[in-house]
């Protein structure tokens, strides 16, 4: 049984080797954000991303794109009301809230037929810098989804999803005390949408 186990996987080896042009492009990305931050009243942030990536083609339809991008991200527009200590009264500020990460990622993605991809894979943001008063998160965990339209030229048009998994900020801090009416809850997560385009080298 044993011999028959490791010859099956010689077999499926030396099928996956043949069948496998395993090839490697470098490329640039770059595009929009649209980003906030999770059970909070503000305003989407508008920003950009930047980076570059591996495109490691494994198969036709497969290829795996490790990444790092630097990502501005936040809230705008964050309504915070609080008691004013030196003047004993209620008052109001709104904050836009800025959080600055280089993103390393490793997307999974399936091209079907005309060009048409989808993306996934995790990602890990570095806190690069913030300007929040009262942080939880040093760094931030995230999942990646995206759709993406691959023309032969190595131009791509991409639209991508990517939600934090970490609590990011205190909002015992920015929540709303005096207004019940906008929600704000205990986790407090980034979420991102990217609009952009990446371009690979090499045929």
């Amino acid at each position: 049984m044993t011999k028959k186990v490791f010859l099956f996987i010689a077999v499926f080896f030396s099928v996956l080797s043949t069948e496998a042009q395993v090839s490697v492009k470098p490329g640039l990305r770059a595009g929009f954000n649209l980003s906030t931050i999770s059970e909070m009243h503000a305003n989407y942030k508008t920003d950009f991303y930047a980076g570059g990536f591996a495109e490691i083609n494994i198969t036709k339809h497969y290829a795996l794109q490790p990444e790092i991008n630097y990502s501005r991200q936040g809230s705008n527009d964050v309504e915070r009301k609080y008691f004013d200590e030196n003047t004993q009264t209620n008052k109001t500020e709104y904050l836009d809230l800025e959080i600055n990460y280089l993103s390393l990622s490793v997307v999974n993605k399936f091209t079907l037929a005309q060009g048409i991809q989808f993306q996934a894979g995790p990602t890990l943001d570095i806190l690069l810098n913030d300007n929040l008063a009262v942080r939880k998160a040093q760094n931030d965990l995230g999942l990646v989804l995206g759709v993406a339209y691959a023309m032969p030229s190595g131009l791509t048009f991409e639209a991508r999803f990517k939600k934090g998994l970490l609590d990011v900020l205190s909002s015992d801090y920015y929540q709303n005390d005096s207004n019940n009416y906008y929600l704000f809850g205990d986790y407090n997560t980034n979420i991102n949408f990217q609009l952009g385009v990446s371009y690979s080298f090499g045929k």
